[in-house]
C-alpha cells in the first residue's frame, strides 16, 4: 500500500506565544487566532485595561491567555520582562504606528517616533526572544507584522514605508543567523485592514476608493483575514519558510 504524505500540523498545543500590540486590531486578532489553535498567549501593550479585558475574554472561551503591560519602546523593560519569563516559542510583533505626511513635511520627531516603534522595538523584541530560545536550545517562529508598504511606496508615507522596508531587511538578515538554531523569522504584510488605526483614513470616501482600486480583490481587509496566515507562519505547516514575507494584500503588490 502506498504511504501517503501527512499534512504538517497547524495546531499549537504546548506552545507559548508573545503578542505585542495585542490590545486591539491585528495584534488582538493574532492573539485570538493563536489561542484558538492551542497556544498559551501572553498579550502585551501599554493599554493595561484593553489587554486584561482581552485576555479575560479569551480565557472565557476555554483558551489560555494572560496579559502583561509592556512598552516595547522601553528596551530595558523589554529585556527584563523576557529575561524573567519562560521562553516564548512564538512571537507576533504587532506593536506599530504611523504619522503620515508628505515627505517634504516630515519632522524629525515624527521620523524618530515611527522608526522607534515600527523598526527599533520590533528588532530588539525579536533579538531578546531569540536569545532566550537559543539559551534553552529551543526552536521558534518569530513573526513581525510588517506591511505591503514594506515592498512598495505610497503617497504621504515616506517614513512609514522606510520603517517597514527596514523591517523586511532585518528579517532577511536575521533568518541567515537564526536558521542554524532552528528559529524561523518572517513578516506578515497586510494591506489596509479595518482597525481603529485605519478607520479615520478609510472614512474619507476618496481615499477608500483609491485603496479599493489598488487592491485586486476590490475590498479593504478585515482583521479575520490575517488570522489564518498568523497561525500558518507560527505552526509546523510553514516549517521550511524563513526570511520571507507573506503578502496579505489582496493583490496590491501584484501591480
Amino acid at each position: 500500500m502506498m504511504n501517503l504524505p501527512k499534512t504538517p500540523s497547524f495546531k499549537l498545543q504546548g506552545k507559548r506565544a508573545l503578542v505585542t500590540g495585542a490590545g486591539r486590531g491585528i495584534g488582538l486578532a493574532s492573539a485570538v487566532a493563536l489561542a484558538e489553535a492551542g497556544a498559551h498567549v501572553t498579550l502585551t501593550a501599554r493599554s493595561q485595561n484593553e489587554i486584561e479585558s482581552a485576555a479575560q475574554t479569551i480565557r472565557k472561551q476555554g483558551w489560555l491567555a494572560d496579559a502583561i503591560t509592556l512598552d516595547v519602546t522601553d528596551l530595558n523593560q523589554v529585556e527584563q520582562f523576557i529575561e524573567h519569563s519562560d521562553p516564548f516559542d512564538i512571537l507576533i510583533s504587532s506593536a506599530g504606528g504611523a504619522r503620515h505626511s508628505a515627505a517634504l513635511e516630515v519632522s524629525e520627531q515624527d521620523f524618530d517616533f515611527t522608526f522607534s516603534l515600527n523598526t527599533k522595538s520590533a528588532f530588539f523584541v525579536a533579538q531578546c526572544v531569540s536569545k532566550k530560545l537559543i539559551q534553552h536550545n529551543l526552536p521558534g517562529s518569530l513573526i513581525t507584522i510588517s506591511s505591503q508598504m514594506g515592498h512598495v511606496g505610497g503617497p504621504n508615507r515616506a517614513i512609514y514605508c522606510a520603517s517597514k522596508h527596514a523591517v523586511e531587511g532585518f528579517t532577511k538578515a536575521m533568518s541567515k543567523e537564526l536558521g542554524a538554531h532552528h528559529i524561523r523569522i518572517n513578516t506578515l504584510c497586510p494591506t489596509f485592514i479595518k482597525t481603529p488605526m485605519t478607520e479615520p483614513a478609510l472614512q474619507n470616501a476618496d481615499f477608500k476608493a483609491f485603496v479599493e482600486d489598488m487592491i485586486a480583490l476590490r475590498r479593504v481587509g478585515e482583521i479575520e483575514d490575517i488570522m489564518g496566515p498568523v497561525v500558518f507562519l507560527a505552526s509546523d505547516a510553514s516549517a521550511l519558510i524563513t526570511g520571507s514575507a507573506l503578502m496579505v494584500d489582496g493583490g496590491w503588490t501584484a501591480y
